[in-house]
């Protein structure tokens, strides 16, 4: 069905597409049959992973970036996924680039993006994750009093999927001040999420990525890790941190980030973002600023993975992502290794049956 439906898909916009089919999944999520109906044709065998104290249903996941705003959670949770990873969420709501700014690279099975955190920020997604915010808006203006820690955990139905939050800085933040972003998205979300994801990889954010130096990554990871002490304390819940690499990492920088990753008590490392590289394209897009997701990601992706696995060696687990277009991509990396997968631009070409087949296949 999916590929009779592409080439209409394909006609939009990349952006108008990607927004049209989260709003379906958003009416779908919050309509109780249909949300029933599409479960039954997702459903596929379970494949159970226990991680970080969590039980993952299946190693499978959404990776950051389709569901920037966590508002399609409910319909998310109906398509198999054993993990579904919202944002990049950063504390102030901010734009992002101008449009044009996602393109597609057909012929090579591929996406640049330049999006640059677009996010309706912190606040907004609170309130897609605990109903009762959204419900009390209001009567924060007629003298609401706070609600209590019960109130506060309150959490959208979301099934069985292991939800992480994906948190990032403001573009207007600078770096020297970055630990204060990222501390405050750990204070507001720890409550909500299974775990949480340091985004300091993506390409589209200028300077973001020189917090993965080494010196830089120490004072961060140490601020966030204070944090997530206090908010563990007053949640009386476990909240794993993991960290989201650049595939575009030097030898020496990726050792670097691993040891201050170990070093920081972290409790596991993302590889990878989206690169920068242009290598072995034919879309005439490829001349598009931006980071580059799909299958010309693999290799670089697979590599990153084996460097890592190779540094880390056994001591925090490592989660894969970036080119993962087929089950056999999925299988690789899995028997690679890594102890999750995550996909994206897989589902773009591939649609959502991509979940299900790669389970069958395990």
């Amino acid at each position: 069905m999916f590929d009779k439906l592409r080439p209409y898909i394909f006609r939009l916009e990349s952006e108008r597409a990607h927004a049209l089919t989260l709003a379906a999944l958003r009416l779908a999520g919050n309509f109780t049959p249909a949300r029933w109906f599409l479960s039954q044709i997702y459903k596929a065998p379970e494949k159970p992973v226990e991680l970080f104290g969590l039980r993952f249903k299946n190693p499978v996941g959404i990776a950051a970036g389709y569901d920037k705003n966590a508002t399609a959670i409910r319909g998310l949770s109906t398509l198999g996924f054993g993990h579904a990873e919202v944002g990049t969420v950063t504390p102030k709501p901010q734009p992002g680039n101008p449009p044009p700014r996602v393109f597609r690279l057909v012929e090579d099975e591929a996406v640049i993006n330049r999006l640059g955190f677009p996010s309706r920020g912190s606040e907004f997604v609170q309130m897609q994750l605990n109903p009762y915010l959204r419900t009390s808006t209001i009567e924060k203006y007629f003298g609401f009093v706070p609600p209590n820690k019960k109130m506060m955990r309150r959490m959208i139905d979301k099934g069985d999927l292991i939800l992480g939050i994906n948190i990032g800085k403001n573009k207007e933040t600078p770096n020297e001040e970055a630990a204060l972003d990222y501390v405050s998205l750990v204070d507001n979300f720890s409550q909500y999420a299974d775990y949480l994801t340091i985004n300091i990889s993506s390409p589209n954010t200028t300077g973001l990525r020189d917090l993965q130096e080494k010196n830089a990554l120490e004072k961060l990871l140490k601020h966030i890790h204070d944090q997530r002490a206090i908010s563990e304390r007053y949640h009386e819940k476990r909240l794993p941190l993991l960290v989201k690499l650049s595939p575009d990492l030097s030898d020496a920088e990726l050792d670097d980030a691993i040891e201050v990753i170990l070093n920081a008590k972290m409790d596991g490392i993302i590889v990878t973002n989206t690169t920068l590289s242009r290598d072995g394209l034919r879309s005439q897009l490829q001349r598009e600023s931006g980071g580059l997701s799909g299958k010309p990601l693999a290799a670089k992706s697979e590599a990153v993975l084996y460097q890592t696995l190779k540094r880390v060696n056994g001591k925090v687990p490592v989660v894969s992502v970036g080119g993962i277009m087929n089950p056999e991509d999925a299988k690789r990396r899995l028997d690679m290794g890594a102890a999750l997968i995550q996909m994206y631009t897989g589902l773009v070409y591939r649609g959502p049956w991509l979940v299900k087949e790669i389970l069958k296949s395990l």
